[in-house]
């Protein structure tokens, strides 16, 4: 969504001043769609189940040596993270659960009449390993759609922010501030077991996810225009969306770059500095919107790239 953000600034600047059997990648089909989290609770048993496997076969294995110059090259080359998401290749480029890009763009979902895939249905593949169907994607722009609407008070936050406030300080303020109504820390202050950290921590990441435009708009229509916002549509897809809330839902390119943009930005393994810092604060068990927060003050860095 950052990335989402600097893509408007930069084409900002070209305007005329007044105008993811188990995980594996297959298709996964259904009577009637299921919700992403219903999925995704059938697929975690056995997930678990073959972690555990791993670890009983494998866990006293090492990779190799670690070198003085990988420790001090802050951990450069250094085989240290498990990422089933996605594996980038300096030759190849990026793969997303085994997909390439052409084929992200060819087997996803896109909307009516557009040509780039949806990043509903990256992010779906993505969680459970499996192309999603149409229905399946159209419920989950749906539902971050009605997931959307920010707290008053973060809308405050924002609005209060001096426009000379880098957008970035100001992105993170706001869903730093988003904690305040965790799924996760509500739920861990009440003594939920460890074997079900995952359903509020999905519910965070689903609001969190969900808003991100409208947090991105408002910066950026407070720092380059007159600060007023259109509501979320709940019929149009999350790119849409976006596209209208920084003020270029009428440019059907612009959109369909949004689309493919978020999509494959949407993962990029998970060793860079703002994915590691979300893990590294998320492993305290910092809710989702304090471990992103965290990353996207990583992702502000002028060395991130």
């Amino acid at each position: 969504m950052a990335a989402s953000l600097r893509a408007a600034l930069k084409y900002q600047t070209r305007l005329p001043v007044a105008s993811r059997a188990g995980f594996g990648s297959v298709r996964y089909m259904a009577s009637k769609p299921q919700t992403l989290k219903e999925r995704f609770a059938e697929l975690i048993p056995q997930e678990i189940e073959n972690v555990k496997a791993i670890k009983a076969e494998h866990g006293k294995k090492a990779f190799g040596q670690v070198t003085v110059d990988q420790v001090y090259g802050g951990m450069r080359g250094l085989p240290a993270l498990l990422w089933d998401g996605s594996v980038l290749d300096a030759e190849e480029g990026i793969r997303f659960r085994g997909h390439t890009i052409p084929d992200i763009q060819k087997a996803l979902p896109k909307a009516p009449g557009g040509q780039e895939p949806l990043p509903e249905g990256l992010f779906w593949l993505l969680l459970t390993g499996e192309i999603p169907t149409e229905e399946q994607v159209r419920g989950l722009s749906a539902e971050w759609a009605a997931r959307a609407q920010l707290p008053s008070f973060v809308e405050e936050l924002i609005d209060r922010c001096p426009s000379t406030l880098h957008p970035m300080s100001q992105f993170s303020l706001a869903v730093t501030a988003l904690n305040h109504d965790s799924a996760f820390a509500k739920a861990y202050s009440e003594g939920i077991s460890k074997k079900d950290y995952w359903g509020p921590t999905f519910e965070d990441s689903m609001d969190l996810i969900a808003k991100l435009p409208a947090i991105a708009g408002r910066i950026y229509r407070n720092v380059y225009g007159d600060g007023k916002l259109p509501a979320i549509d709940l019929n149009k897809d999350y790119s849409a969306n976006l596209a209208t809330l920084l003020g270029f839902g009428d440019n059907e390119a612009f959109v369909e770059l949004m689309r493919l943009y978020i999509t494959i930005h949407s993962d990029h393994e998970g060793g860079n500095v703002s994915a590691h810092t979300g893990k590294l604060v998320g492993s305290a068990l910092s809710d989702p919107f304090l471990a992103f927060g965290a990353s996207l003050n990583g992702l502000a860095g002028p060395l991130h790239g």
